[in-house]
């Protein structure tokens, strides 16, 4: 069961439809499956150029117009209006768990580490609340950014702590 589990997860990976969202701070690339939005890459890790297939489907074009606006907003500190769906198949639970809870973290406000193990019932798992924000697909629409260290300081960060400190300025949070 595991090896056709491992084959699925490789066809959604190969699936995965690959569209652009320039921006102010460069181009992001955004990855769909048929699910929702599955992965958002970071401008330097996207810096290659990704043609757009102008045949895709409606529902992918929705999301992505969703994407887009919520990214810009976010860029621009602001909250968004709408997000698409995340595919989040092939994560684990607990890392779901994690990233539900950051997007309750209301922006221009950060929580640590530990008070984010504590909201999921798992006040002991400080480290792995960490993995789960590094391991986070969709960074900046989950905003992992927002947990910090319990000394207010930045912690780590997928996109490099400069993403993380500029981002939590762009919302008025001073680490």
């Amino acid at each position: 069961m595991k090896s056709v589990n491992h084959a699925n997860e490789l066809a959604v990976k190969k699936s995965l439809v690959e569209i652009p969202i320039p921006t102010a701070d460069g181009n992001f690339v955004a990855h769909y499956s048929a699910m929702g939005l599955a992965e958002l890459g970071w401008p330097e890790k996207a810096a290659r150029v990704v043609s757009s297939n102008p045949k895709l489907p409606l529902q992918i074009l929705r999301w992505h117009r969703a994407t887009a606006a919520a990214l810009k907003n976010r860029l621009a500190g602001r909250a968004e209006k709408k997000l698409p769906p995340f595919d989040w198949s092939g994560k684990t639970e607990f890392q779901q768990a994690v990233w539900l809870e950051m997007l309750k973290i209301p922006g221009g406000q950060s929580r640590s580490y530990g008070e984010v193990a504590a909201r999921i019932g798992h006040p002991k798992a400080v480290r792995a609340v960490g993995g789960a924000c590094g391991a986070n697909p969709v960074p900046v629409l989950v905003p992992c950014h927002r947990v910090v260290a319990a000394n207010q300081k930045p912690g780590g960060f997928s996109g490099g702590l400069e993403w993380k400190r500029t981002l939590l300025a762009r919302e008025g949070v001073v680490v």
